[in-house]
Formats: structure tokens, C-alpha cells, sequence
């Protein structure tokens, strides 16, 4: 009587082989890892240690630069431009306010109200972005020109008259003014606060609405307690899109403004290209990161989304 072959028991853990394919699985997740680590250090890590170094240089460039470990470029480039810190991170601030005042009400038409029309509204708001930045800010100098529609409309309804009162504008015009800038900045950094908005409020199950319904809850109500909690993931996600990039634009003052409006992005951008001044440069450069870093910081605190860090 002939017996079935039986299998072979399984590889043990503690032998040679079994720990070679142990060790095997266990390496793979940072195989994997490692194409993005590398990327990050070339690109990110590298640049971020020269620009460290660059800053505590002292020299010319004619001489050369050296590093004397000169912490006091620091120091020097902030009492130098502190203004355009602050004014910086003013206009900054004031677009990130006016891209969720107007962007929560569209993201909240594309998740509940759109229908069919979703995947149309979502290309139209993502359209901007197939043309250049530089393109769509020079646009800018058309729409708000002197003379044109907008100013025209503007004043005969004595806009204006408020914004000028206000300091925004100068007299019967907007461009070369902060309002021209922060237009700028409001208009080309929409799209980042619509988009995490819109992919915080599709998830909101709809059936929450029809339970504060339910009980009873007004619209404004429901809105309050349940539908703007529920998206403050995107609300924090997108002010952060939309605040770090416009601290640092320099694109807007400089088309859009005059020498008034200068952000410290223009600052910056003058001592690596035209002054020359590396260290300072690197030094506003650092600057700037801490501070928005800090701010960053603080504002996910406050607002309750550590998890999102």
C-alpha cells in the first residue's frame, strides 16, 4: 500500500533561510523609502545645509566668501527689513481670509450641490493652472489698468473713495497699490484652498445633514455644528496651501505693486540676483522659514489638527 508524499514542514524562523527572508520583508518598506530619501536629501537636505552655511559667510564677490560663522547677518537683515516682513506676511494673511471667504462657498457647491456638473466646476477651478503664473499674474495688469472696466466700475459705485480712505488704494487707481497685490495673491492661490476644502466636505456624509434635519436644526444651524466642524481639516489644510506660499511669492508685488509694496520675497530675490549679497540673502531666507514654520506651528495647535502635521 503506497502512502501520499507528504509535505515538507515549513522553514523555521531560526533558520539560516527563514532569517534571510525575514530580514528580507523586514528591509523592503525601507527599499521602498528609498528613492523619496534620497530625493529629499539631494534636492532639500543639500541645499537647505549650503544656504546654512552661506549665511554665516562674510566677503565679497570679488574676494570670495568664507564662513566666519558670522551670526550677526541675522540680526542686521532683519533690522534692515523688518517692514517687509510684516508686510509680507499682512498681505499674505489678508489673501488666505479672502481665498476661504470665497472658496468655502464653491467647494461646498461641488461636493453637495453641483450633481453632474462636479467634474466641470472641478476642471474650471483647476484651469488656471495650465497657464503660466507669470502669464496669469501680467493678465492682472490688464484687468485692473487704468482706465479699464474694472476701475471705471469701481469708481462711478466710489469703491475707491473707501479703499483710498483705507490706504489700499491711491487716488483713482489700483494698480501699484496693496489691493492690486493682494488681488493678485487671492487670485492665484484660490485653487489651493478650494481643492483640500472640496476633498474635506465630499466626505462629510450626507446623511448627517438629514439628521440635524431631523432634529430639527435649521440650515445655519446644521452648518455651524456639523458641516463646518467636519471640514476643518481642509479649512486648516488649505490655509496653510495658501498662507506658505504667499508669504514667500515675490511674482505679485513685482508686476502688481510698486516699491511701497515690496514683500520680503522681492527682498530676497534683489540680494541673490542683483545685489549679490549672499549671506544677507541667505539669512532672510532662513528668517522667513522660522517664522512661518512658527506660525504654522502655533496655528495647528490653536486650531486643534496636531494630525495633520
Amino acid at each position: 500500500m503506497t502512502t501520499a508524499t507528504e509535505a515538507p514542514p515549513p522553514a523555521s524562523a531560526d533558520a539560516p533561510g527563514g532569517r534571510a527572508r525575514g530580514t528580507r520583508k523586514r528591509l523592503v518598506p525601507y527599499w521602498l523609502l528609498l528613492p523619496g530619501i534620497l530625493w529629499l536629501v539631494v534636492f532639500f537636505a543639500a541645499p537647505l545645509v549650503y544656504q546654512a552655511s552661506t549665511s554665516v559667510q562674510t566677503g565679497s564677490l570679488e574676494e570670495g566668501f568664507k564662513v566666519t560663522w558670522h551670526f550677526a547677518a541675522y540680526w542686521d537683515a532683519l533690522g534692515a527689513y523688518w517692514p517687509q516682513f510684516l508686510r509680507s506676511v499682512g498681505y499674505a494673511a489678508t489673501a488666505t481670509v479672502l481665498c476661504l471667504v470665497l472658496g468655502y462657498p464653491l467647494a461646498y457647491l461641488i461636493a453637495f450641490k453641483a450633481g453632474r456638473w462636479r467634474n466641470v466646476v472641478m476642471i474650471l477651478v483647476i484651469a488656471p493652472f495650465f497657464t503660466s503664473f507669470l502669464i496669469r499674474t501680467l493678465a492682472w495688469k490688464t484687468i485692473l489698468a487704468d482706465g479699464g472696466p474694472v476701475v471705471g466700475v469701481l469708481n462711478s459705485l466710489h469703491v475707491l473713495d473707501v479703499t483710498s480712505w483705507l490706504g489700499l488704494t491711491e487716488g483713482q487707481r489700483v494698480l501699484a497699490t496693496p489691493l492690486a497685490v493682494v488681488c493678485g495673491l487671492t487670485y492665484n492661490f484660490l485653487p489651493f484652498m478650494v481643492l483640500p476644502l472640496y476633498t474635506s466636505l465630499e466626505r462629510i456624509d450626507p446623511r448627517l445633514h438629514e439628521a440635524a434635519g431631523d432634529l430639527y436644526a435649521r440650515p445655519v444651524t446644521t452648518f455651524r455644528r456639523v458641516t463646518f466642524p467636519l471640514s476643518m481639516p481642509g479649512v486648516v489644510a488649505g490655509t496653510l496651501l495658501t498662507f506658505i506660499p504667499a508669504a514667500g511669492d515675490y511674482i505679485n508685488a513685482e508686476l502688481l505693486g510698486s516699491t511701497d509694496q515690496k514683500m520680503i520675497g522681492n527682498v530676497i530675490q534683489s540680494q541673490f540676483l542683483r545685489v549679490l549679497d549672499y549671506p544677507t540673502a541667505a539669512a532672510l531666507s532662513f528668517i522667513l522659514m522660522a517664522a512661518i514654520l512658527a506660525m504654522v506651528t502655533l496655528y495647528i495647535r490653536k486650531s486643534g489638527t496636531e494630525d495633520l502635521v
